[in-house]
Formats: C-alpha cells, sequence, structure tokens
C-alpha cells in the first residue's frame, strides 16, 4: 500500500508540530552558555581513562582491519588480471 499525498503532509504536519513544542519548551528554559560548553565534559572522560583504554582496543583492529582491506584487494587484482607477455 503506497502512502498518499495526504498522509504525507499528515505527517510533516505532525513533526513540525512536535519540533514546534519542543521549541517553544526550550524558549522558557533558563539557560547559560556554560550549559552547551563540553570541555569540562571532554577534560572528564580524558583525566578518567577510558580514551586511552578505547586507543588501545581500536588501534589494533583498526591495522588489521587495514590489512584484510589491502590483501582482499591484492587478492582481486591478482584473480581478476590477465598475465601477457612472459608472464603467462
Amino acid at each position: 500500500m503506497t502512502h498518499t499525498a495526504t498522509d504525507w503532509l499528515a505527517a510533516g504536519s505532525l513533526g513540525l508540530t512536535a519540533i514546534s513544542l519542543i521549541a517553544l519548551a526550550l524558549s522558557f528554559a533558563d539557560a547559560d552558555a556554560t550549559y552547551f560548553n563540553p570541555r569540562w565534559q571532554l577534560a572528564r572522560l580524558v583525566e578518567s581513562g577510558h580514551i586511552e583504554r578505547l586507543l588501545i582496543t581500536v588501534g589494533p583492529a583498526l591495522a588489521a582491519a587495514r590489512s584484510a582491506v589491502l590483501d582482499t584487494a591484492a587478492l582481486l587484482l591478482m584473480l581478476t588480471t590477465i598475465p601477457t607477455g612472459d608472464l603467462r
């Protein structure tokens, strides 16, 4: 069953209404520029040691994935290339 233009307009109207209500609610909230500054959260994350553990875990996995991609590309190149001349 395909949706009609009326269905799409109704969904768009509902989405626009929801976003407008959220914007209206946020316009009455007290906000300071420090609320939107993530530096202290990032500093706390770095000090906790989570970043080092993540890099220790992810670093070798990325190197292995890169190596696997290069090996696969080399294998596909060898399998799809027709040798010419003395290489036959």
